[in-house]
């Protein structure tokens, strides 16, 4: 096996106080024979923050995989496969909370669930500007702020930022209180939902 090994180095203008800048030095196997190329690796290893929040969600403090009890092989892969799909939704509402995209609300939902987050809205916000969602409508940062408010943040700017766990909490009841809408409304739930974390139950 053949390994590259990057080096890259915080610009010394960016250095706070007396800190050193900080240095990375990445070893790959990815071809590096220019600049781009570089830049990729590292803009890869920046991501292992979220692919480790993903992963979390997963596990013990969120979906639990790991108390499966399922023996056979080829369905545990496929409880994996479905898990992971509920980490990544997680981890789209978590990283969009912070409304710096546009991304529409229907990365995530479909839209008779997006017409029921409409609905929903008013009972979460309360009654000053402060406790009001603050985002585009439709937007996937105007869902989050949702989404974490049903997974118990309480919806203030200077609390602590909603996480992977706080937004698994909330997509779980908000998967609880759309289908309690479509039996109320004599729609059937087989066909009106996408797949979320609350399908999936470890056991």
């Amino acid at each position: 096996m053949s390994l590259n090994v990057i080096e890259a180095v915080e610009d010394a203008s960016t250095v706070v106080g007396k800190e050193e800048r900080i240095c990375w030095r990445l070893l790959t196997t990815h071809a590096v024979t220019n600049l781009e190329e570089a830049r990729q690796c590292i803009e890869w290893y920046c991501m292992r923050w979220t692919i480790e929040q993903a992963f979390r969600t997963i596990k013990s403090q969120g979906l639990n995989l790991e108390s499966s009890l399922i023996e056979e092989a080829s369905r545990l892969e496929k409880l994996a496969v479905m898990a992971t799909s509920a980490a990544v939704q997680v981890m789209q509402l978590t990283l969009a909370r912070e409304g710096k995209t546009l991304r529409p609300a229907t990365d995530v939902f479909t839209a008779a669930e997006i017409e029921v987050l409409h609905h929903i809205q008013p009972t979460l916000e309360g009654k000053t500007e402060k406790q009001k969602n603050p985002h585009a409508l439709d937007t996937l940062a105007w869902a989050a702020w949702m989404i974490a408010r049903l997974g118990g943040w309480k919806g203030y700017a200077s609390e602590r930022k909603p996480g992977p766990i706080t937004m698994l909490r909330g997509l779980q009841a908000f998967s609880s209180i759309h289908r309690g809408w479509d039996l109320a409304h004599g729609i059937s739930t087989a066909s009106n939902s996408t797949f979320h974390a609350n399908d999936v139950c470890i056991r």
